[in-house]
């Protein structure tokens, strides 16, 4: 952890709005820290510091949840229509609170396809699937909330629990090649450290609105199933022809493969500071591996 003086302690109090993998990462790595620390569910559980917000039936938290709240991370898509549930039931309750930051989970969808090229916060946002023209509909809704937000474009999670390893234990892998094609990656343990990290240094660093969070290294796909197969000591599956394969694959197993970009940290790690923990799939693996 950072060696500088925290700006994030006990006196904080983060909402995690939307806790899947990623936003449950988080919020049980800023616990850590001290802070009071409440997330949101669809349904009532057992939890104590969790609350019931479900935006397509109209139930949102108890004014009580928000008292106190200085940081809150949504970490939910778009609904159906392409808005943000979010800001559609709650945005006066956000304005009216003194808030010091907002993060908002985004994807690198919204780049579209480069057919390889490295793409930067600096590039136009192109979006090919319709997932991704949502997305940017919600970032641009943020931005233009007047809240203090700051966007975190995120390409493929993976992580313990959630990795190659579990499509193979499972035996739903599939072992497609297909020519000059990379995916970007990026372990969850990075996307809650680098987060926290800004935080941290917030106020001695510039403030970026956009921010990418992905490892150094995109590479294929395949690259990735081999080294786990290796990892388990065990031999892959001769691959598939992605011409061969698509016809079986669901429209959005399919829809992975017909972009193709390399995503660029370098704001985040090199303008930033930044020290990724898992700086390639084969030392994030490896933790996915042990911990698995």
């Amino acid at each position: 952890m950072m060696k500088t003086a925290s700006l994030i302690g006990n006196k904080n109090k983060f909402l995690i709005l939307g806790c899947g993998y990623s936003g449950s990462y988080f919020a049980k790595t800023i616990k850590k820290f001290g802070c009071t620390v409440l997330t949101s569910s669809r349904s009532i559980s057992g939890d104590p510091n969790s609350f019931v917000f479900n935006s397509e039936n109209g139930v949102v938290p108890d004014a009580k949840i928000f008292d106190g709240v200085t940081h809150i991370l949504s970490c939910i898509p778009p609904d159906k229509n392409g808005n943000d549930p979010v800001l559609k039931s709650l945005k006066n309750k956000l304005k009216s609170m003194s808030l010091e930051w907002v993060g908002y989970l985004s994807t690198t969808g919204v780049y579209g396809n480069t057919k390889g090229d490295w793409v930067s916060e600096i590039n136009e946002p192109n979006p090919f699937q319709k997932r991704s023209y949502k997305r940017l509909n919600c970032e641009k809704e943020w931005i233009e909330s007047g809240l203090p937000v700051q966007i975190f474009r995120l390409p493929g999670i993976y992580g313990p629990g959630r990795s190659t390893f579990e499509a193979i234990k499972n035996k739903k892998i599939r072992v497609i090649s297909k020519k000059n094609q990379v995916f970007s990656r990026i372990h969850v343990a990075d996307i809650a450290n680098a987060i926290i990290y800004l935080l941290q240094n917030k106020n001695s660093l510039k403030f970026y609105q956009i921010i990418n969070i992905a490892d150094d290294e995109p590479c294929s796909q395949i690259e990735v199933i081999q080294f786990c197969y290796d990892l388990l000591g065990l031999t892959m599956p001769k691959p598939i022809l992605f011409e061969d394969a698509k016809e079986e694959l669901s429209p959005i197993a399919k829809s992975f493969w017909m972009e193709n970009r390399r995503v660029s940290n370098k704001l985040l790690c090199e303008t930033l500071g930044y020290k990724l923990i898992y700086k390639n799939y084969k030392v994030g693996l490896k933790n996915c591996y042990l911990n698995s």
